[in-house]
């Protein structure tokens, strides 16, 4: 009877282990396929990559809305801060930057109700030397992903959304 006491506490303690190991792990490693995808396997680091307009068939990591304009960043902070900058589209339409931490945290949200004349702001980790005067956003890890939607619901306006967001930087400052 001991015995079984004994191996049905340490079958339960390893569950809840097991469990919150993989409630812990999961955000990271879903976080870790999004940008190995997005960064299309390392190579688009610190730069955005503008994706096509979105049809039927779109789907990278999740699907996305017809009426927007996506673009990504995939960032890496462990050489240095980064700045990021997104120009507004032209007609008003509405811009948003959402900035993701490595366990999949949303640690910045953007968009040009806030900023009509466009998003600007360093992205750094604590401790790294940034510029005065400038919007710092602090990551709480070195690696993440950067987001830009744009309102761009016909064919039209995702022309002029595409040639807007032609001029958002992520890179290193200087």
């Amino acid at each position: 009877m001991k015995r079984a006491v004994k191996l049905g506490l340490l079958f339960a303690a390893a569950a809840v282990a097991g469990h919150v190991g993989l409630v812990m792990a999961t955000p990271h490693l879903l976080m870790s396929v999004a940008m190995k995808r997005i960064s299309q396997d390392g190579k688009l680091v610190n730069q955005f990559y503008f994706g096509p307009r979105t049809t039927q068939e779109s789907r990278g990591i999740v699907r996305p809305s017809p009426d927007l304009a996506y673009s990504s960043c995939a960032f890496d902070l462990s050489g240095g801060p980064l700045l990021i900058e997104a120009a507004p589209s032209p007609n008003q339409g509405y811009v948003s930057i959402s900035v993701f931490a490595a366990n999949t945290d949303n640690i910045a949200v953007f968009d040009t109700t806030q900023s009509p004349q466009g998003v600007r702001f360093v992205l750094a980790r604590d401790g790294q030397a940034v510029p005065q005067g400038e919007r710092v956003v602090y990551s709480s890890s070195d690696k993440g992903i950067i987001i830009d939607r744009r309102l761009a619901p016909s064919a039209e306006l995702f022309a002029a959304a595409d040639q807007a967001r032609r001029g958002d930087k992520c890179g290193r400052i200087g």
